[in-house]
């Protein structure tokens, strides 16, 4: 049986802060409970998680993450702005981060974070034929780049600071796109 999806009869904002909006949903189900949910709204297109590879190595960055408190080690990352396809915020974030582009550009996966409080979207792109060049970003310090190898990423995810989710999701992307197209 395919479930109807619950009626919104109010939607308001308990919440705001400079990155997060707290919405409370009045719902009704189609059996006629009703209850109020809460949720991380959305803000704009989602983001980006990119994979680049050069040669026989995948490019990670190491960079402060505040929720945390420690340096981790993960795939480059960034918003898409309003208005952006999400190829192009692939190559604005690589160019950003690592200092390259790409030729070839592949949508492996969007994936949502935590779907039962939050809208959000991360595009977990594959980034290929990489060539030299650097864009200036918005970091508060320079990223440093970790090159590694493909056929080591088993000892890669037992590193204790390569923690971040859409990053291990993301080279099990990598793992299974590899095995089907090379």
């Amino acid at each position: 049986m395919k479930n109807k999806k619950p009626t919104i009869h109010k939607i308001t904002t308990v919440a705001k802060s400079r990155l997060f909006t707290v919405e409370a949903l009045d719902l009704e189900f189609s059996n006629g409970v009703k209850t109020q949910y809460e949720r991380i709204a959305s803000r704009g297109p989602g983001a980006v998680l990119i994979v680049p590879i050069l040669g026989d190595e995948i490019l990670l960055i190491r960079e402060y993450a505040a929720g945390t408190d420690r340096y981790e080690l993960a795939f480059p990352k960034g918003k898409v702005e309003p208005n952006e396809d999400i190829m192009d915020a692939a190559n604005r974030e690589i160019m950003e981060e690592v200092g390259y582009e790409s030729a070839k550009l592949t949508l492996l996966k969007a994936l949502s974070l935590a779907p039962g409080y939050m809208g959000h979207v991360t595009n977990i792109i594959l980034a290929e034929d990489l060539r030299e060049r650097r864009e200036e970003g918005d970091e508060p310090e320079e990223i440093e780049v970790v090159p590694w190898k493909i056929s080591e990423i088993d000892k890669l995810i037992e590193r204790e600071d390569f923690s971040e989710g859409r990053s291990v999701a993301a080279l099990y992307l990598l793992d299974t796109h590899l095995r089907k197209n090379r």
